[in-house]
């Protein structure tokens, strides 16, 4: 017994080990995490970070859109994020006779600036740990179904007094997998205009092919500006607003940086699962990542080779592209990774030290034992469930015109609804037609017909038979097989692949034309893939995630329990935190040393007209070769372009600023090397870095390269 106890203290000690580059941290409590910031080169204090009372940087940090982040930089509401953050809204505004993604945009005074519907900022004005009135009247008896009922209730009273006679907006997120609970109060700002975006040439260079990777040199930023009422106060688009004015905005830094400086991200991560247990990693890294690769793969060839022989292809499907691309090229990575750094053995070894400490007590054995089986038992249950719901997701709605006719399916349901007046049909039927305008501008028939035929085939040949939609089962009986006779026929008869007969039918929309929607080959092979995905795969998959999803909460609890000495950092959720570290180069491989930076020469090096991602401006050449860098070249006299550190960061901290020890901007978090994307499920700081665009790249593009110094002069530029 001696022996054990010895043993256990020494296996708790060993799981006990974390590097501090390592964690995703609560801003609100970083007066935990303070001393060994400083210990690393912090110079300012955790209340200049996060003040609950005064204004802080947390007031610079913004969440964009639905998942980046930006950060305020002039008095005037100036944002910066990235260029792959703005991409969707710089195509918005593209076309062949104004290609702003190939030639950039710079407004030159605040009438230019571009307003951008539907793009909206949120910016925190507090978090507050409400976890005692969330799960009052919640017991270890209560099912998990009346556990959430009972907390659904709360959490929409807490909402409900908290955004009452005001204009704030309110969310209650779980922490720690619902054994904690914040509410983030927000302002959310919809006037959202763009002010500059360099061409893709700059803000995209190295594309795809570099997506991932280090060495980079990707001028990955663009400008927006926030607009307020006269009071400062959000307020839909309108002439008569004006330009936010900002409790904080960030300094920015001339001064650079060396290896081994201190840097931490202000931002908004989106989704890690670093205490996942062994059985999810095993399932991610054999079964679901090898899906969703290769079916990725399938769109990204087909879209590629239209994409290249036609400009306006190019143009519609660029941001499509690099979106399928991005997750493509990180589940690769991520894969690769997580079986490199044995992830999956340490998982396996942190598990055997949970079920020798649970197993120590009556307490533990009744609380904890039989987490670690039944976690077993239900990821062999959900394992064939999900490798469907992915077949459904990237093989099923790969094809975008099964999307867009699914958006019809309401009217057809409002339209069969004897108690549904006109007014309402009419109502639908005009918000149908937006969308149309909307899908049709970047839709490409030819291209995704291809998609269809491949995508569709790979569906039927690797999914159970009992996972087949009928109206799949009874084509491809039809057709023996052919789906290219099965695309031809329903691209050929169907409505929705022409944008005029979509707009004729539903000018003349009348309530009982909903059988005509019902009879349209394209919409009846919709409903029965809808039909299989809401009757056949989500009931089950929901339930066994439920069941997941609660031992995940006991065994997160028995974690913190086992080791009460550890600092624990919750998975990102899309709400804000500050991950710190140093600017450091690695080794990915043996023999293999990557350098912390990247210079201006090194895309002179890359260039090559062939390849369309590696093609450089004229103009950037000329500027290098004068070495006209104003102000903003580093003190060896080069033009840093970009740098990596060991910061903690995932999907959501794209356009997150990187600070240095003094709370100065001294990049834009854009990505992470591909050798550390598994960096969500297991973090390894020999392997896991962020990558960031030097401020002072982006400052030299605005100023020399775009002829908009103008705006430098709003920033705050600290030498």
């Amino acid at each position: 017994m001696y022996k054990y106890i010895i043993y256990l203290f020494i296996s708790l000690i060993s799981v006990n080990i974390a590097y501090s580059d390592e964690g995703m941290w609560i801003p609100l409590l970083l007066s935990d995490r303070i001393e060994d910031m400083k210990s690393m080169g912090l110079k300012i204090s955790a209340e200049e970070i996060y003040s609950i009372n005064n204004s802080s940087i947390k007031d610079a940090i913004v969440l964009f859109g639905g998942g980046c982040t930006a950060e305020i930089v002039s008095p005037s509401g100036l944002i910066l994020t990235n260029h792959h953050c703005g991409y969707s809204a710089i195509q918005s505004h593209s076309s062949i006779e104004t290609d702003y993604l190939a030639n950039g945009f710079w407004a030159m005074n605040k009438n230019e600036e571009l307003p951008n519907p539907g793009l909206k900022v949120s910016i925190l004005v507090k978090m507050e740990d409400v976890t005692d009135y969330v799960l009052k009247g919640v017991n270890s008896d209560l099912t998990e179904y009346k556990r959430n009922e009972i907390i659904e209730k709360n959490i929409a009273v807490i909402i409900k007094e908290t955004t009452d006679k005001n204009h704030y907006e309110a969310r209650v997120v779980p922490f720690y997998y619902g054994n904690q609970y914040y509410l983030i109060v927000s302002e959310v700002f919809t006037d959202i205009r763009l002010v500059g975006a360099p061409p893709s040439s700059i803000g995209k260079f190295g594309g795809d092919t570099d997506n991932w990777v280090w060495p980079r040199h990707t001028g990955d930023f663009s400008i927006f500006r926030i607009y307020a009422d006269k009071n400062n106060k959000p307020a839909p688009y309108s002439p008569d607003n004006v330009p936010y004015q900002a409790r904080k905005h960030l300094k920015i830094s001339l001064k650079g940086y060396d290896e081994g400086d201190f840097t931490f991200v202000f931002g908004y991560p989106g989704t890690t699962n670093e205490y996942a247990p062994s059985y999810q990693i095993s399932m991610i890294v054999f079964d679901e990542n090898p899906v969703n690769i290769a079916l990725r793969e399938k769109r990204l060839n087909i879209i590629d080779k239209y994409m290249n022989k036609n400009q306006l292809t190019r143009i519609q499907y660029s941001a499509k592209y690099a979106n399928i691309a991005n997750y493509w090229k990180k589940m690769t990575g991520e894969s690769k990774g997580l079986k490199a750094t044995g992830a999956i053995e340490e998982k396996m070894n942190l598990e055997k030290q949970f079920q020798q400490w649970a197993n120590t007590s009556p307490e533990r054995i009744k609380k904890y034992s039989g987490v670690l089986p039944a976690f077993e038992y239900y990821y062999k249950q959900i394992n064939p469930v999900n490798n469907t719901f992915n077949y459904f997701i990237e093989a099923g709605l790969g094809v975008e015109v099964i999307r867009f006719a699914w958006n019809f399916n309401s009217l057809v349901e409002m339209s069969k609804n004897k108690n549904v007046n006109d007014v309402d049909i009419s109502n639908k039927v005009n918000t149908l037609k937006k969308s149309v305008t909307v899908f049709y501008k970047n839709y490409n028939a030819d291209l995704d017909k291809e998609i269809f035929i491949s995508l569709y085939e790979d569906y039927y040949k690797n999914v159970e038979k009992c996972y087949i939609p009928d109206e799949m089962a009874i084509n491809v009986k039809k057709y023996r097989g052919d789906f290219n006779k099965w695309a031809n026929k329903i691209f050929s008869e169907s409505m929705f692949l022409c944008e005029k007969r979509v707009i004729d039918f539903l000018d003349s929309y009348k309530k009982n034309d909903y059988k005509k929607i019902e009879k349209d080959p394209v919409y009846k092979l919709t409903k029965s893939v809808y039909d299989v995905y809401f009757n056949k795969i989500i009931v089950p998959y929901k339930k066994l995630s439920i069941s997941i999803d609660s031992l995940q909460r006991i065994y997160m609890a028995g974690l913190m329990e086992m080791m009460p000495q550890k600092q624990f950092y919750p998975d990102a959720n899309s709400t804000l935190r500050v991950a710190y570290g140093k600017v450091q180069g690695f080794s990915p491989a043996d023999a293999i040393t990557y350098h912390w930076h990247t210079v201006l020469e090194g895309i002179i090096e890359k260039e090559d007209s062939t390849i369309y991602d590696y093609r450089v401006d004229d103009k950037l050449k000329e500027l290098n070769s004068r070495k006209d860098y104003g102000p903003c070249s580093d003190k060896d006299g080069t033009m840093h372009v970009a740098f990596i550190a060991s910061n903690h960061t995932t999907g959501g901290n794209s356009g997150s600023p990187v600070l240095n020890a003094y709370g100065e901007l001294i990049g834009i978090n854009f990505d992470r090397c591909w050798e550390g994307t598994m960096s969500d499920y297991y973090y390894d700081i020999s392997k896991c870095r962020n990558i960031s665009v030097d401020i002072r790249y982006c400052l030299f593009i605005i100023d020399k390269y775009a002829g908009a110094g103008y705006l430098l002069d709003e920033m705050t530029i600290v030498k």
